[in-house]
C-alpha cells in the first residue's frame, strides 16, 4: 500500500515537472524581438534637382575690343596705339589686358625760340586694365603697366654728337575716372582724366593729369 502511494507521488511528480517544460516552452516561444517589427532603414539616393545652377562658363559674346589711339604734335608729340582686349564680367565691371606703343617727341628752344635740343622716346609694353561703371556713363579706371624704353637725345647747336639712351623698363600705374559716350550695344567712346601715380623720370604720361580718349567694341 505505501509503495503503491509513493509511485503515485514519483508519477504526480514526472506530470508536474513535464507541464512546467512545457509551459516554459511555449513561453518562450512567444517571446518576439520587438526589433523585428521596426521598419529598416533604406537608403534614398535623390537626383540632382533641375533648377540647380551650372557653373558659369566663359561666354564670347561679353568679350570687350578697344583701345586708347591718339596723337597730339608740335614741341610735345605724343603717339599712342594701345589695342586691348577685356571681359564684362558683370555690367559694370569688365577688366582684361592689352599691349602698348608709345611715341615722344619733346623740343626745347632757346629765349630766340631757336631749337636746341630735342629728347625721342619710344616705349613698347603690356598693361592691365580694370573698368568699373559705378552709374550708367560714369567709369572709373586703373591701369598698370610695364613699359620698355629707348631713345636718342639730339642736339641743335654746338655740333655735339647724339647722345644714345639707355633702355629701361618703366612701370607705370595710372588711374583716371571719366565719361562714358554710347554709340550702340556695349560699344562706345571714352573721355577720362589720368594720371601716372608712379611718377617714373621717362614715364611717357608726364607728371601732371592728362586726358585721354578710348573706345570700345
Amino acid at each position: 500500500m505505501a509503495c503503491t502511494q509513493k509511485h503515485k507521488h514519483v508519477k504526480t511528480l514526472l506530470a508536474t515537472l513535464l507541464l512546467a517544460l512545457s509551459l516554459g516552452a511555449q513561453a518562450q516561444n512567444s517571446i518576439i524581438d520587438e526589433s523585428d517589427f521596426k521598419p529598416k532603414k533604406k537608403t534614398v539616393r535623390t537626383a540632382p534637382a533641375d533648377d540647380e545652377e551650372e557653373p558659369k562658363k566663359f561666354d564670347p559674346s561679353k568679350l570687350v575690343f578697344g583701345g586708347n589711339i591718339g596723337a597730339t604734335f608740335g614741341d610735345f608729340t605724343f603717339i599712342n596705339l594701345s589695342p586691348q582686349v577685356g571681359y564684362a564680367f558683370k555690367p559694370w565691371i569688365t577688366a582684361g589686358a592689352g599691349i602698348n606703343y608709345l611715341y615722344n617727341s619733346v623740343r626745347f628752344r632757346n629765349f630766340n625760340g631757336d631749337e636746341v635740343q630735342r629728347d625721342n622716346l619710344s616705349f613698347a609694353g603690356l598693361n592691365l586694365f580694370t573698368r568699373v561703371f559705378p552709374v550708367k556713363f560714369i567709369m572709373l579706371s586703373v591701369q598698370p603697366e610695364l613699359n620698355y624704353s629707348w631713345g636718342r637725345t639730339r642736339y641743335k647747336v654746338g655740333n655735339l654728337p647724339d647722345q644714345k639712351l639707355e633702355g629701361a623698363f618703366v612701370p607705370v600705374f595710372m588711374v583716371g575716372a571719366g565719361v562714358v559716350v554710347p554709340s550702340g550695344g556695349r560699344g562706345g567712346m571714352f573721355i577720362s582724366l589720368q594720371y601716372d601715380v608712379v611718377q617714373n623720370q621717362r614715364s611717357p604720361y608726364g607728371n601732371r593729369p592728362f586726358v585721354n580718349i578710348g573706345f570700345t567694341l
